[in-house]
């Protein structure tokens, strides 16, 4: 079994899974990933709860390509952050049958308050015959990888270290959204991505790829508070225009890795200007596919 969060399943997590699924093949047992639904700062300090990296569909997808036989998705609320740490333990170990081993980071920490760590689990262990992994954090560059590393990435357009982290690229996903209609009535129809909760890159244009029903298209998105638009309450928008297609993408999960910034956001005097610039936008954005 391999337990945490996993927000990005960054190269240290997929360390920590790979362990549990290669002890699982000894022991010709179960390999078994137990993650949680909300990140739990959500519930304990919601003031503190971090952009996460991936949507849960994405974590979990990202889970499942490690080999795991099965994941355990644990609802994170009120009465779950009042389990103390060695009655979490003990309630898994009753609803799950003979537990062999256990993989989690060196710094795991769990139940009420936090007061469970590794050495906790290694008493636990003892108590109840299974072995425990605490497995040292991974470094790149002399950088540890971790999840607050790759956010910090992420925020500030370092797709190449996000990436190097990640073990693959990453990819801002959201379900598609009714907007206004604006970039239609510019002659731009856009895919509004609904992203509330996660770790959005700097605001600007960006030549990228898109995701949507299977399928991987180019395009041009923008990330912003659209200044040349008057809005009286802005708000951040994330927009992606699919070149050359056509289509109803309502409802659909959409997926965008990005390319390559094409430039900040601007406010331009007229939506003639930025109907100009977006055109320029598209065509420039092209070349960098070629």
């Amino acid at each position: 079994m391999a337990i945490g969060m996993f927000d990005g399943v960054h190269l240290g997590h997929q360390q920590v899974i790979r362990q549990a699924v290669t002890d699982a093949n000894q022991h010709e047992a179960t390999s078994l990933c137990v993650t949680f639904d909300q990140h739990p700062a959500t519930i304990i300090a919601p003031e503190r709860t971090p952009n996460l990296i991936q949507s849960l569909s994405q974590r979990l997808n990202a889970i499942e390509t490690l080999g795991v036989d099965a994941t355990l998705l644990l609802e994170f609320d009120e009465p779950m952050s009042r389990v103390t740490a060695p009655d979490f333990m003990h309630n898994l170990y009753r609803d799950l049958g003979e537990i062999k081993s256990l993989c989690v980071g060196a710094k795991f920490a769990f139940g009420h308050n936090r007061e469970g760590n590794v050495d906790l689990l290694k008493q636990l262990g003892q108590e109840l015959s299974f072995t425990v992994h605490g497995l040292a954090s991974v470094a790149l560059n002399e950088e540890t990888i971790s999840s607050s590393n790759i956010r910090q990435a992420i925020k500030t357009g370092h797709f190449d270290a996000a990436n190097q982290m990640l073990g693959r690229e990453h990819a801002l996903a959201g379900k598609v959204v009714r907007g206004d209609g604006r970039g239609r009535k510019l002659g731009f129809p856009t895919a509004n991505l609904d992203v509330f909760g996660l770790c959005i890159p700097p605001n600007g244009v960006y030549a990228a790829h898109v995701l949507v029903k299977g399928q991987t298209h180019r395009a041009a998105v923008n990330i912003g508070l659209r200044p040349t638009i008057k809005d009286p309450e802005p708000r951040l928008h994330v927009e992606a225009h699919i070149l050359d297609f056509e289509g109803d993408v309502y409802d659909e999960d959409l997926e965008i890795t990005f390319v390559g910034k094409l430039r900040d956001e601007e406010k331009f005097e007229s939506l003639e200007e930025l109907k100009t610039q977006i055109a320029a936008d598209i065509q420039k954005a092209r070349t960098l596919f070629t």
